[in-house]
């Protein structure tokens, strides 16, 4: 069976990517992606003052129109890739500041990244329930993922709770080519429990540059070496329902 070719893990020049989105878009597009995801860095914590992000409301407006200009340019010229809308937020970030910041509805997909502890956990719940109770529609509610997430953190201790976790709230972890370590086998046992409980998995490049978007062929081959291959296509069934 032929998977789709998706990279749900790209930076632009709105962060610390070098590419605008129009050469994204534009390149994805030769390379036959079928599903792409813009996901700039947001951040107040000591990422702040080193990398640019989307760190406010009127450049995070100037984000997500200029993604929309595309999503319609795609539309109107008939073309089959699906453009989407996303942030990578870091959990080291304030409360505060995600919670003013971010209007979820806005967004296809939500990374978070530097998850590593069940006090982590706690802090996504309590960022992730505020939306919802204020997300009246939930099909308005976008997609939620594990940027490069490291299963070494949870191997030990609290992988029931972290299971648990991603199960309830359908959260996807993403296979990121950046970091083939965290889908490393030694790890065989998180990757079982993800194919028990139909966690949904992504694919992500963690792209900075346009000559990484498509680096994914690995990736697809680890997805079928743990069986993963349904997980990566409820995604896409989601992804599908979002596009326009």
């Amino acid at each position: 069976m032929e998977l789709p070719k998706l990279n749900l893990h790209i930076h632009s020049k709105f962060s610390d990517g070098r590419n605008s989105i129009s050469q994204i878009v534009l390149t994805a597009l030769k390379k036959g992606l079928d599903y792409i995801c813009i996901t700039d860095h947001f951040t107040n914590s000591w990422k702040d003052d080193i990398i640019p992000n989307l760190n406010s409301l009127n450049k995070i407006e100037m984000y997500l129109e200029e993604i929309d200009h595309f999503q319609k340019y795609l539309l109107e010229e008939e073309r089959q890739m699906a453009l989407f809308k996303g942030i990578e937020i870091d959990l080291s970030s304030t409360e505060k500041f995600i919670l003013n910041s971010i209007s979820p509805a806005k967004f296809d997909i939500i990374l978070f990244e530097y998850l590593e502890s069940i006090e982590g956990i706690s802090f996504m719940k309590k960022i992730i329930n505020y939306w919802k109770r204020n997300i009246k529609n939930s099909k308005a509610f976008p997609l939620i993922g594990l940027a490069h997430f490291d299963p070494s953190f949870f191997a030990i201790n609290g992988m029931n709770i972290l299971i648990d976790f991603l199960t309830e709230n359908k959260i996807f972890f993403e296979f990121n080519s950046s970091y083939p370590q965290f889908y490393s086998q030694k790890y065989r046992s998180f990757f079982d429990q993800l194919k028990e409980r139909n966690i949904l998995v992504s694919i992500g490049c963690d792209s900075h540059h346009i000559s990484t978007l498509k680096d994914i062929e690995e990736v697809y081959d680890r997805i079928k070496f743990y069986e993963l291959e349904s997980n990566l296509l409820n995604l896409i069934q989601i992804l599908d329902k979002k596009r326009i």
